[in-house]
């Protein structure tokens, strides 16, 4: 009976110890499983914290890239004709160049943009040492006077991809740890000299002043949202504006003779020599009159007849105005009024500050060429030279705005929605 009984308190143990047993190995895989579950709403919640691109600013660009082909067709047909003996000549060089750009867009919206941070100061060497290639015989061209191409089986302005190469540079200086932005010589004077260089050396190798105007102002942007405090930016205004008295001094033997001076006085005086330097800014004028509120109608201009000298380009809003009106520029203002607005939406939700500048920095760079093409079609400033991004004719200039896209849609990938 006593062996029963031992046996039966130790089938008990035994059952017990199995119980616990079970019951410790169903509650650790349980614990594992609530892991594996916290795991994978932690990752669902992440995917859907961040975007898979910014569809609003894709359409708008799309928007814009299919205007600008058709405004190019308008306004380049009759030059083209007589040209070239093909009405469609620009357009089909505009239409490659949109098919290329938008490749390139969509290759580099895949590329992780934090791998240029890691290469900023080489991306500055190559921006700078671009600016030489005009120079290389066989290599460079001079077009209306102006040494600002190089052909390499199609034409490039190296100006172009400095002003990204830029870009790139000063956000990865403004987001290097090593840099300590909160003194004005690191915060302020260092991003000056690095933007003063190729300014000047665009201005004496390739005689692009406006090129020069639209980095400065995209340099200061950075600057300012940096974070460069109060005081040194009021430094900065002194700085800048004894920095122009000191180039107006030294330059003032070419800016008060030549084109420039001739400009000048065109933007005072528009109507005292209307056949002469301020005859494209009249004929502008008088397109942008003829629009009226909804404009003559597409592809009806009289002015792009030769009129205003190669209309698809630097002047292609006149043309807009005219043949859509009052109503057709404030759509187009309208979509650059959208695109400026997403790509500051993707500076601010970036998760770092490179990614922040970068988007920035574009933004900026689009904004100011819009704002300054549209004053000088106005006559508000001085004729500049300045493109229209993605409306106004020039295959390298639509490629790497379309390029630059494509690293802003990037951004927007890895950024989390707000």
């Amino acid at each position: 009976m006593q062996k029963e009984r031992r046996a039966n308190s130790n089938n008990r143990k035994d059952i017990n110890k199995r119980r616990k047993n079970v019951s410790s190995s169903s509650s650790s895989s349980r614990n594992i499983n609530q892991s594996r579950n916290y795991t994978n709403i932690a990752k669902i919640a992440n995917f859907q914290g961040r975007n898979k691109m910014d569809m609003p600013l894709v359409i708008v660009v799309l928007m814009l890239i299919s205007l600008g082909i058709v405004m190019v067709l308008s306004a380049s047909a009759p030059s083209a004709l007589a040209d070239f003996g093909n009405s469609y000549h620009y357009v089909i060089t505009q239409g490659i160049a949109a098919i290329l750009g938008l490749i390139a867009m969509i290759v580099l919206s895949k590329v992780d943009y934090k791998i240029y941070q890691k290469f900023y100061w080489w991306v500055y060497a190559f921006s700078i040492l671009i600016i030489f290639s005009v120079l290389i015989p066989g290599v460079g061209m001079e077009v209306s006077g102006a040494r600002r191409w190089i052909k390499l089986g199609f034409q490039i302005q190296p100006s172009e991809i400095t002003k990204i190469g830029l870009i790139i540079s000063l956000a990865g200086y403004f987001s290097d740890k090593k840099n300590k932005l909160d003194g004005f010589w690191k915060g302020c004077c260092v991003p000056l000299i690095m933007a003063a260089v190729p300014i000047l050396l665009l201005y004496k190798i390739q005689n692009h002043l406006s090129a020069g105007i639209i980095i400065a102002m995209v340099t200061v942007i950075m600057i300012i949202i940096s974070g460069c405090q109060l005081k040194y930016l009021f430094s900065l205004a002194g700085a800048g504006i004894a920095g122009v008295a000191g180039f107006l001094f030294l330059f003032k033997d070419k800016l008060s003779s030549g084109f420039r001076s001739d400009r000048v006085m065109a933007w005072l005086n528009p109507w005292e020599d209307t056949s002469g330097t301020s005859y494209q800014t009249v004929q502008g004028l008088y397109a942008i009159g003829s629009g009226g509120l909804f404009g003559v109608g597409l592809g009806e201009s009289k002015q792009k007849y030769l009129y205003i000298p190669e209309a698809h380009n630097d002047f292609i809003f006149a043309i807009l105005a005219e043949e859509l009106g009052f109503v057709g520029c404030l759509l187009v203002i309208a979509l650059f009024a959208v695109l400026v607005v997403r790509g500051v939406l993707i500076a601010i939700r970036a998760e770092d500050t490179f990614g922040s500048m970068v988007a920035i920095g574009i933004t900026a760079l689009i904004a100011v060429q819009v704002i300054l093409n549209i004053a000088v079609v106005t006559n508000t400033i001085p004729n500049t030279g300045i493109s229209l991004p993605f409306l106004s004719y020039g295959g390298s200039s639509l490629i790497i705005l379309l390029s630059s896209i494509g690293v802003l849609l990037n951004i927007s990938r890895s950024a989390k929605k707000i």
